[in-house]
């Protein structure tokens, strides 16, 4: 089974897992209570803009059951706003540009109840607690390619687009 954690697009060979009941949701449930799954059932978990939505306190146990829940060689694939980038262009831009959205990429939108971000992940720090959860591999790709979703969301510039997104795979040895 691949698991797409808090998605919304239907895609052969995915099942869903919501928070929310929501059209195409093949399972009711929130990504730090993974009990639902056997261990090592899952060959690959996709989370989306997912994973800042969980408190402090409940990084370290959700990351360990994405683990218990990958096969061996299961793929865990993370897309987070990244908040070095998202600081960086915030206080780079002129007032009024942008600003109110970035401001809503790194808080949530809020328009619901669970529409919070109540932490921010960069590339160190993302890394420190996928090896804490015992990942032991893992890699920072530009984009997945997988869903159209907002890990591929880009903000134009002068210089180009720039990701907003910090996307990394980690494997399960």
């Amino acid at each position: 089974m691949r698991l797409h954690i808090g998605g919304e697009e239907i895609k052969e060979g995915w099942k869903i897992l919501n928070i929310q009941k929501k059209p195409g949701v093949d399972f009711i449930g929130d990504i730090t209570d993974l009990s639902q799954f056997d261990d090592e059932s899952v060959e690959e978990v996709y989370a989306s803009h997912v994973l800042e939505h969980i408190g402090i306190t409940k990084i370290s146990s959700t990351f360990n059951g994405i683990q218990r829940v990958l096969k061996k060689g299961g793929k865990f694939y993370i897309s987070v706003p990244n908040l070095d980038t998202l600081a960086q262009i915030f206080v780079k831009i002129p007032e009024g540009q942008n600003k109110y959205s970035i401001m809503t990429m790194i808080y949530g939108g809020q328009t619901d109840s669970h529409d919070f971000h109540y932490i921010g992940y960069w590339p160190s720090f993302l890394f420190s607690v996928l090896s804490h959860a015992k990942f032991k591999r893992f890699e920072k790709v530009e984009f997945f390619n997988i869903f159209n979703d907002t890990s591929m969301m880009t903000l134009p510039t002068k210089n180009g687009a720039i990701p907003v997104s910090l996307n990394v795979i980690a494997y399960k040895d």
